[in-house]
This record gives structure tokens, sequence and C-alpha cells, in this order.
């Protein structure tokens, strides 16, 4: 599904490969992080087609299952926010490694070039699980054509003025700090997509 695009030049087709968080759980369409980042893009003068590869509840490992199925149509670049669930469910560290690693990898084959955005995991998972949690976004930010972004909802994250009231999903105001705050960095990973 893709949202409305600039007019006139060949748009950047940006694949934006999520959860909830993304995909805007919760949020009235126009409200939701993809929308937002179209329109803040578009103010700026950037021509771009944001391909919907997001959806509620997903996994690393379901995002790595519909991997080839949201590039059918092709992308040039890509946010890759994923592992929120992975953390939710307690599900091991280093299989989201791997499923991550191979959604990567998937696009390095395709020359397509990633902003990886982190997670965090829950406290009540304990401190030695966030710290593995943690280390797999530290070493995937290292692989060529990766800008990363530690944490997708910092400045947002259990902030009760900036979400929704099950205190995991940001409200408007909490999608558009996220937005503002990733822009320069969205922007520098458009700027790494060769001229069509």
């Amino acid at each position: 599904m893709l949202l409305a695009v600039s007019p006139a030049q060949a748009a950047v087709r940006l694949l934006v490969l999520g959860d909830s968080l993304t995909a805007g759980y919760g949020l009235p369409r126009a409200d939701g992080f993809q929308a937002r980042l179209q329109d803040a893009l578009t103010a700026r003068g950037v021509a771009v087609t944001i391909v919907d590869g997001a959806v509620s509840g997903d996994t690393t490992a379901g995002g790595r299952a519909r991997l080839d199925w949201v590039l059918a149509d092709g992308a040039d670049a890509a946010i890759v926010e994923l592992g929120a669930n992975d953390g939710l469910r307690g599900l091991d560290p280093k299989q989201m490694e791997a499923n991550l690693t191979a959604i990567l990898d998937g696009l390095a084959a395709r020359h397509i070039p990633v902003l990886l955005s982190g997670m965090q995991a829950l406290p009540n998972l304990g401190s030695a699980y966030d710290v593995e949690f943690r280390a797999v976004y530290v070493r995937l930010a290292q692989r060529p054509q990766v800008l990363f972004d530690p944490f997708f909802l910092e400045g947002v994250a259990a902030d009760p003025v900036l979400n929704q009231p099950d205190r995991l999903h940001p409200n408007a105001e909490g999608v558009r700090r996220i937005v503002a705050r990733l822009l320069p960095t969205i922007e520098r990973l458009l700027a790494d997509v060769p001229p069509k």
C-alpha cells in the first residue's frame, strides 16, 4: 500500500519495514508515522513514495518472512523498525539478531541503503536481557550502508503525555516528535540513493 507521492520528478521509494509503532496503531491514518513522515518530507521538497511494510504485532521473524513480498515492487531505501514485539515476548536476542541480519542481508543484496532504528526491552525482563537486547542493534549498526538510530522511541517512551493509554504506543504528538527527531537522519538516508 502506497501513500501519496510528490509529483514531477521520480520519487524515491522508501520502504518502512516495521511493527505497530510505524503502522500507526491506535491513531487516525493521518496521524500515523508514515503519513507524518510523508508530510514532513514533502514539506521539505523531497519526492518520496512510502512503501508500507509495517504490520502491528510483527516480530523480527515476521519482518524477515515478509521481506521478499514487500520488496516485490522495489524500494530505493528502507527504514527497519523491528524488535519491540520480540522484547515484549522475551524472545531470544540471538534469534532476533539472526532475523535482523537476514533482513539487512536481503536489503544489501539489492543495494538498498538502510536506517536501522533500535529498540529497548522493558525493565521487567531484567538488566541482563536489556543489555543483550540492545547489543544486537549496536553490532548490526556497524554494517556498511546502515545508518543507525539507537532507540525509535527516544524522548517519547514512558511519557504519559506523549503516549496512548496503553503507555506503549505514541499518540499523535508523540509521533510528531519522533518524525521531527528522525527527519535529518532520514534525509541523510535518502541522499545515499543514486539519482534515477
